[in-house]
């Protein structure tokens, strides 16, 4: 019987439709079914729980889309990754040959966070479980699972260290491969991220070859923050601030099972580089530190650098009654790093890095290295030592080191560093090295125009006398050949001259003038030749010419003791007529000064029409830190023995001015309730104990007591009006104490132009005129 078409018709469309309602609802079930089956599998598959917001599967095409997807920590208390989406694409057709091939896979704005506890993270159980069983992949039965175009889109990503502790994160991160099939060892993408603070970004690429690990990478560093860096830095220090940031474009091969295989080259940039107490207080800064490598590869012995170049380096070292600046900072001996080091199991970035570029450079001096340009610009280092008396300070800035070509083929390498010293002097300083061999080298020095002044604080800690006069200058020249040294070393004082002596119980006592008598030549003149020969471990110094001279001043000296009078007569009469010199506290005018000032005043008196002008020359810092000192055994004089500031006296203030400011019972009295616990100077426990604005009335009134006596005579005899004293002038005085400088009236100066060509005269006459181009030069600054 002939079936009518349009009942096939019908039936076909019946058919038809029920498979397309089937397709329907299996994509409508399909879905839900998928995210049940994963929520109620999750343990069994990643061995976590996990949720789906909604799922999208068609099995028709292959596309798999979950949306606000968790994945939890193991614990199941908060989340370790999620993602707004992932979208997946499978070749269907695959399935058939029992190969799962994910032709795209899409993961839209993961967020995850990676746990460390020493050696321990967060997802080594995720590890374990996909890397335990190892199958049988040759077998028939074997499913094979090929990832091939991957993409990661605005990623962040959060690392918690809890010992340290360490917390940082990244974020936009960008990743896209191309996968990886089975045949293919090798896996490779592009990437980019952010500092999670927004302060930088992070570009490149990577190739690594799974099975022989070795890898290739290019990266792109733009202003990135080492925060990173800083967190790690912090378990190493007792406190302190660090930041920087890094530049590079840097290109590099190797293999990860060996350390020296690198073989880089590119840029480095390493700006606003800082260490230290705080973020203004550096121990260790610098502008900008710039690595341009041509090549740099450890297994071929080849360290070239086109240039190394650092600009504006600050460098501060300090000595406290303990421990320097760097043990406060790293612990005793550097502890902090050792106890962390030595730690198995302790992951500290800082330290690897070190241990890495320790590795790849330790057989730099016998490799083929160059550098085109080596050179320091704009730099600055500071020595300050805390633990005598006073407060010793000496600096040097702007210092320039630059160097020739430094190739290991070159015979010698020559380096040229200067250097201005502060507050005075200048420094000189040239090596000729022979690249191959660091015991052969020339080393010639010129130290020049340095005030003796300037090391009072030693002098007086070590001898009770400090130097108001004297000019150091130091030259040498030295010639090492395999570590054997034979060096001239020149050392010249010109005018050296001891003041009265300090009496506290902070300094001790050696009789200065009898040794400066000794010391100084018929010229006023120290001047020793001391050689220097043995070895770089064991030198030998040749006292020969010191000895020598002392002698010859012994026998010699006394027969020139009325020219030497004569020229300290001419000398005086100089100084007194230019200034009034204020020893450290001194609030009034001397009998001798005294004497000066009254015959200015007449003078003025007689001279209705003329004028004085005065300029007061403060050393400010080293006279608020007598005060300091001072002020702090005042109050603590008054505390135990339980008197009021009416009742101090006279008496009482010679016993606080003797009184030692390291007295240890005084200090431990003060460190008891400090406002900060990195105080570890005295001068700022005594601050802390008196507070500034104790000294600044203090000093106030010391820069007025003086005003006040300097003017008394010209008030008495009615001159006050001619003579003008100006604004104060804070700075470093060449002769280390505070003075008031005059510029006199027309007529007063004739005797000071008489005794200046008397003293040019007597410049002129032996034993003086040896040193006559030396004061001279002096005399121009």
């Amino acid at each position: 019987m002939k079936i009518p078409k349009i009942r096939i018709k019908k039936g076909l469309a019946y058919v038809g439709g029920a498979i397309l309602l089937a397709f329907i609802i299996l994509l409508i079930i399909l879905s839900p079914l998928a995210k049940y089956y994963i929520e109620k599998n999750d343990v069994k598959l990643f061995g976590r729980e996990a949720t789906i917001g909604w799922a999208y599967v068609n099995p028709f095409t292959g596309y798999v889309h979950f949306h606000d997807v968790k994945i939890y920590e193991m614990q199941g208390d908060s989340v370790f990754i999620s993602a707004t989406g992932a979208t997946a694409n499978f070749a269907m057709n695959k399935l058939l040959s029992k190969q799962v091939v994910i032709e795209r896979l899409v993961v839209d704005h993961p967020r995850g966070k990676i746990v460390q506890k020493k050696d321990t993270l967060n997802f080594d159980d995720i590890i374990k479980r996909f890397s335990g069983g190892k199958s049988d992949t040759t077998s028939s039965d074997a499913w094979h699972v090929t990832l091939l175009d991957t993409e990661i889109i605005g990623g962040e990503f959060h690392y918690y260290e809890k010992i340290i502790p360490i917390n940082y994160f990244i974020k936009n991160l960008n990743i896209v491969g191309p996968g990886k099939t089975k045949d293919v060892d090798t896996l490779s993408a592009k990437f980019s991220f952010e500092d999670g603070k927004g302060k930088g970004d992070m570009k490149g690429d990577f190739t690594i070859n799974q099975k022989t690990l070795d890898y290739r990478f290019g990266v792109d560093i733009k202003a990135f923050d080492l925060e990173i860096i800083r967190q790690y830095i912090w378990e190493l220090i007792n406190y302190g601030m660090f930041h920087a940031t890094l530049d590079a474009q840097v290109k590099a091969t190797g293999n990860f099972y060996s350390s020296d295989s690198i073989s880089a080259k590119g840029r480095l940039f390493l700006s606003d580089f800082h260490l230290g107490k705080t973020n203004e207080d550096a121990y260790i800064a610098f502008k900008k530190l710039a690595l341009v490598v041509d090549e740099l590869s450890p297994v071929r012995n080849k360290f070239l650098f086109d240039s190394i170049t650092l600009n504006s380096p600050y460098l501060k070292y300090e000595v406290f009654d303990s421990l320097d600046n760097v043990q406060a900072l790293f612990g005793k001996k550097g502890k902090n790093i050792t106890d962390v080091a030595n730690q198995s199991g302790r992951f500290n970035l800082v330290i690897e890095i070190a241990r890495y570029v320790k590795d790849i450079s330790r057989n730099f001096f016998t490799s083929d290295f160059q550098i085109g340009t080596l050179r320091v610009a704009k730099g600055n280092f500071t020595f300050n030592d805390y633990s005598i008396s006073e407060k010793f300070s000496m600096s040097a800035g702007p210092l320039t080191i630059r160097a020739d070509s430094v190739n290991r083929k070159s015979k010698r390498v020559g380096i040229f560093l200067t250097s201005d010293i502060k507050p005075y002097g200048k420094a000189n300083f040239f090596i000729s090295i022979n690249p191959k061999d660091s015991g052969d080298f020339d080393f010639k020095y010129n130290v020049q125009k340095v005030p003796a002044a300037a090391f009072n604080p030693y002098l007086v800690s070590m001898t009770s006398f400090p130097i108001d006069r004297g000019t150091l200058e130091i030259n040498g020249l030295w010639n090492v050949r395999n570590g054997s040294i034979e060096s001239k070393n020149h050392v010249v004082v010109i005018d050296p001259r001891v003041t009265k002596r300090i009496r506290n119980k902070d300094t001790k006592w050696i009789p200065m003038p009898l040794i400066m008598s000794l010391a100084r030549d018929r010229g006023n003149v120290i001047d020793f030749e001391i050689p220097i020969t043995g070895n770089l471990k064991h030198p030998k110094f040749h006292l020969s010419d010191v000895i020598t001279d002392v002698i010859r001043n012994i026998f010699v000296k006394p027969a020139t003791t009325p020219y030497r009078m004569e020229v300290k007569e001419v000398e005086t009469e100089i100084e007194k007529s230019l200034t009034v010199k204020w020893e450290m506290n001194q609030r009034s005018l001397t009998d001798h000064q005294l004497k000066f000032v009254k015959v200015v005043a007449e003078f003025l008196k007689s001279h209705p029409e003329a004028s004085l002008a005065v300029h007061p020359i403060e050393y400010q810092a080293k006279e608020k830190e007598h005060i300091l000192f001072y002020e702090a055994k005042k109050k603590y004089f008054l505390i135990t023995h339980n008197k009021q500031i009416k009742d101090f006296t006279e008496d009482d203030s010679l016993e606080v001015d003797r009184m030692s400011a390291k007295d240890h019972a005084l200090v431990k009295y003060i460190s008891k309730n400090l406002s900060d616990t990195v105080m570890f100077t005295l001068q700022e426990k005594c601050m802390n104990f008196v507070g500034n604005p104790v000294v600044n009335r203090s000093f106030n009134r010391l820069v007025q007591l003086r005003k006040a006596s300097f003017l008394k005579l010209f008030v008495e005899n009615g001159t006050e009006n001619q003579v003008k004293v100006k604004a104060s002038e804070n700075s470093i005085p060449y002769n280390g104490f505070s003075y008031f400088k005059f510029d006199y009236p027309n007529g007063m100066d004739d005797k000071l132009r008489e005794a200046y060509d008397k003293m040019r005269e007597l410049n002129n006459e032996e034993p003086r005129k040896r040193y006559l181009k030396e004061r001279k030069k002096l005399a121009k600054n």
